[in-house]
């Protein structure tokens, strides 16, 4: 029937080899636990082979420039249709990329100005920052000035050797570092502050204005002149004045740890150039309207009479109003998507789709209730099923019981994780899903925390100001369970990741971002174990450590430790091939013969955690394998790749590397994001662990789990953008259900039914 999407023998990942028919136009939800195989199924089989095939509509030079896609391991996969595909990945890492630029709004007020601006300026790419004309000739479109910050770049009572310069491609970690060191001009191993005043001069500044000075640079040729130009000149041309989203070496951040950055006077952060900036439609010029929020900006363009302004302004406004409908209208088109909550980024990515008039689209949404309060979550709903209306397929992974309610189909992965999942232990309606772990989860009463720690001293936050906090201060209470919770915008990442952090620079942050995964970083790597468990080997069969890691002597000499190949096939899709020389091991025979308690580095790297607990007795192994354990990752095993591993998974993995430490201060952003329920205790209970401990643990959270449990929480709002910034409760559970705020509708709601 081509009313059903035919997936038959599928193979991906841990995927046992299961049939699935997906009925189209309807909402299909997939839930399971984190690691269970919805990812397999959905992203790497679905969406990868719906993709693959689109490819084969272009002509063969055009498909050699594309994406290109592997046929997923499955025997059978019919009647799919395209693909849209909204995952959690965060938006735009080009600090230019707002909010304005990711919805294609910005090209369009341009546009505007340019039509009927007064006075009148030229064409619409001449109100771009970064045009020739309109970027600002003092911050070169930037919005701020940013300077190298001395103390912050250089240690001057280190020596060049000893990392004096603190800035990692300058220091010796980097060729320009070690080029220091060895071109003769300095002495690598005398403190900076013994330096004389010429030589102090020459290592930050270069030499005199009209004067050149060189020093060799050692390269395979020998030997060559390079000319020294003094350190905070190349830090500004090399990390200032270039696009550093386009250096692999070094991040945004990176540079402007050791600078200083304020608002750029001259365009007073718009990065614009002033003439630009005096051209106005109803007395405000462009600037001025990328910082409206979007309610306010939707009256300004409904209320345009210019014929060819109404024509340019009615294509802006759907895009404006759809945000708006997703609860965004706090929000600016100036608004750096970097700055944005989860939450906030994860609906501006789904209003980027509502748009498009197509039909008969599969969309697929990567766990879309991630980082939205609960209020938020039923308008998520409303649009999953004005998507359907429109004829079009919905498939959602999904953790949110109230996603998983108003879903038409519930497909659950399990029974397990990892080696333990794969298989589709229940479709159907959720009238019949029973005997599940998410089955459980529904008919579970909450209960809130009717016993919380006693309270004895403080954090004190005074006068908080960042963004859109109303000068705020409030104690929050140490060694005690604390949840911050409001909704999207009201403020909570402005306060415990700014405000907080400034005046507690101890605090351990484990925030939302990616864990930088590759295929040869493993578990065992990530946790800082692979180096103990290789010069065990090491000690016991008297080989260099190296000898057991795949990265170094110890790779397979054929795959180079990749343990696959990947064979040129011109412009055929391509395929994997597995490494005959290795087996798909990575390591060379050499390497696979040493064995330690009767196992090689291959057979000790496919114990899992669990197992791992009983067979290595170095303490520092073991407290590490136990913290994986603790946080529910003892089915992994000590060799998988980070790049395999679900978004949940991703999410404890983080947890673990930084839940190894007592007596210290954890601030958690959202740390329930991509975890079924049944995983929420679990980790719960790590958190209660750490508090036991001596810890202060305080979780931005929206999920009503970890509020309940919590011993104190805070609520920021009452709504987000200039609605927010408020302290508008702080207590006990118990008390927050006598309340009247957002969150207290929605736990008192969960608390009485179920």
């Amino acid at each position: 029937m081509n009313d059903e999407m035919i997936l038959r023998g599928l193979k991906e990942n841990n995927l046992k080899n299961i049939d699935l028919n997906i009925p189209k136009q309807k909402i299909i939800v997939f839930t399971g636990l984190s690691g269970s195989g919805k990812s397999s199924v959905v992203f790497d089989t679905l969406a990868a082979e719906s993709r693959r095939q689109m490819t084969l509509n272009y002509p063969l030079y055009v498909r050699n420039q594309m994406p290109r896609y592997e046929r997923p391991h499955a025997d059978l996969m019919k009647n799919l249709s395209p693909v849209v595909v909204v995952e959690q990945r965060a938006i735009g890492s080009n600090t230019r990329s707002s909010v304005g630029t990711y919805m294609d709004i910005d090209p369009l007020i341009r546009l505007l100005f340019s039509r009927i601006g007064t006075p009148p300026i030229g064409s619409a790419t001449d109100f771009s920052s970064q045009s020739t004309f309109g970027r600002c000739p003092a911050c070169g479109g930037f919005g701020e000035v940013v300077a190298p910050d001395l103390n912050k770049l250089v240690d001057f009572e280190k020596s060049l050797r000893d990392y004096a310069v603190k800035f990692k491609p300058l220091s010796p970690s980097g060729w320009q570092g070690r080029w220091m060191i060895t071109g003769g001009l300095f002495d690598p191993d005398l403190p900076i502050k013994d330096y004389s005043e010429e030589k102090l001069q020459l290592l930050l500044f270069g030499p005199p204005k009209g004067e050149k000075v060189y020093a060799p640079f050692h390269t395979k040729n020998g030997p060559q002149p390079h000319e020294w130009d003094g350190l905070l000149p190349r830090f500004t041309r090399l990390y200032i004045h270039r696009d550093v989203t386009k250096l692999k070496e070094v991040s945004q951040e990176d540079v402007l740890a050791v600078s200083t950055h304020a608002l750029c006077p001259t365009c007073q952060g718009s990065g614009l150039n002033p003439k630009v900036l005096e051209c106005t439609i109803r007395g405000l010029n462009i600037a001025e309207y990328d910082q409206l929020e979007l309610t306010e900006l939707l009256v300004e363009l409904s209320s345009i009479q210019d014929p060819m302004g109404e024509v340019i302004a009615w294509q802006a406004i759907p895009h404006i109003q759809q945000l708006i409908d997703m609860g965004l209208g706090y929000l600016s088109l100036s608004r750096k998507v970097g700055t944005l909550s989860g939450g906030e980024a994860q609906r501006v990515k789904i209003a980027r789709h509502l748009g498009s008039s197509l039909n008969n689209i599969t969309y697929i949404f990567d766990e879309p209730s991630a980082g939205l309060h609960p209020e938020e979550v039923e308008r998520l709903i409303q649009m999953l099923k004005s998507i359907k209306e429109q004829h079009n397929t919905v498939i959602v992974i999904e953790h949110d019981l109230s996603v998983i309610k108003a879903a038409d189909e519930i497909i659950e992965m399990g029974p397990g994780a990892g080696v333990y999942g794969g298989k589709v232990i229940y479709q159907g309606k959720l009238e019949g899903l029973h005997q599940t772990p998410t089955a459980a989860i529904l008919h579970q009463a909450l209960s809130v925390n009717n016993n919380p720690r006693r309270r004895y001293s403080y954090f004190s936050i005074d006068a908080a100001s960042n963004n859109n906090l109303k000068s705020i201060s409030l104690n929050i209470p140490k060694n005690v369970l604390v949840a911050v919770c409001g909704v999207s915008g009201s403020g909570k990442s402005s306060l415990m990741t700014e405000a907080f952090p400034d005046r507690y620079q101890d605090t351990i942050m484990v925030g939302q971002g990616s864990i930088g995964i590759s295929t040869r970083s493993t578990l065992a790597t990530y946790m800082g174990i692979m180096d103990d468990i290789r010069n065990i080997f090491s000690k016991e069969t008297g080989k260099p450590a190296g000898l057991f890691s795949f990265n170094s002597l110890g790779a397979c000499p054929v795959c180079e430790g990749k343990g696959e190949i990947l064979p040129d096939v011109a412009f055929a899709d391509p395929v994997t091939v597995r490494c005959e020389a290795c087996g798909g091991s990575r390591y060379s025979d050499e390497a696979l013969s040493y064995r330690y308690q009767l196992k090689n580095i291959v057979e000790i790297l496919a114990l899992t955690v669990d197992e791992a607990m009983s067979y290595f007795t170095v303490p520092k192994i073991i407290k590490r394998v136990n913290t994986l354990r603790d946080v529910g990752l003892g089915y992994l095993t000590l060799g998988q790749t980070t790049s395999s591993l679900s978004g949940g998974e991703v999410q404890r993995l983080k947890l673990a590397s930084h839940l190894q430490k007592e007596g210290q201060t954890y601030v958690l952003d959202e740390p329930s994001l991509g975890l079924h329920a049944e995983d929420n205790g679990k980790l719960l209970d790590v958190f209660q662990t750490l508090v036991n401990r001596g810890n202060s643990v305080i979780m931005i959270e929206h999920n009503l789990d970890f509020i309940a449990a919590s011993d104190w929480i805070i609520e920021l709002g009452p709504g987000g953008g200039k609605q927010g910034g408020h302290v508008i409760f702080e207590g006990t559970p118990e008390e927050m259900l006598q309340a009247e705020t957002p969150t207290a509708k929605w736990l008192k709601a969960v608390v009485n039914t179920l």
